[in-house]
């Protein structure tokens, strides 16, 4: 394969300032869904946990594999959350029926009865911080150079027009 002699594109003043604002941004945002978690009575890991499980796009269970994976911890850590969450009522554990060997980790309706409520608010509060996140607000300079830059426009263009893609408030 052959190796690029692209040199990265010159970032300018603006791209710092835009990935300043975005960190501040995003930071807001996980300290107030943490504490959102504390006054519900949870660890933000605990949040985290039923987040993961019910953020499964395919399916309403998770392995303590993919929950360690989706947290970004080790496997051993995902077990003792789990433990910690199943003691609370949260979540339950369940034998796969292919492999007996393999847990499955479900909420329960009081772990889904948390998350909503958390949920809840994360959603709104995303919403306030949608303006903020705008890139045309954020000030990034456009990425001439970069592999794809151009259709990851068209491709937020293209969803823009159709409403797909775009939070709404509901």
């Amino acid at each position: 394969m052959p190796v690029s002699t692209r040199r990265p594109p010159v970032l300018a003043p603006r791209d710092y300032v835009a990935l300043a604002r975005f960190r501040a941004v995003l930071r807001a945002f996980l300290r107030s869904a943490d504490a959102g978690a504390r006054a519900a009575g949870l660890t933000p890991q605990q949040h985290q946990l039923l987040l993961a499980i019910r953020g499964r796009p395919d399916r309403e269970w998770a392995g303590v594999g993919e929950l360690a994976a989706a947290l970004q911890v080790r496997h051993h850590t995902a077990v003792g959350l789990v433990d910690r969450c199943a003691a609370l009522g949260l979540v339950r554990r369940s034998a796969s029926p292919v492999d007996r060997r393999r847990v499955r980790v479900l909420l329960t309706a009081k772990g889904a009865r948390s998350l909503e409520r958390l949920t809840q608010r994360n959603r709104r509060e995303l919403l306030g911080l949608r303006r903020a996140l705008d890139p045309a607000l954020l000030g990034l300079s456009p990425a001439q150079g970069t592999p794809g830059a151009r259709s990851a426009r068209r491709g937020a263009g293209r969803r823009a027009a159709s409403g797909r893609g775009v939070a709404r408030a509901g």
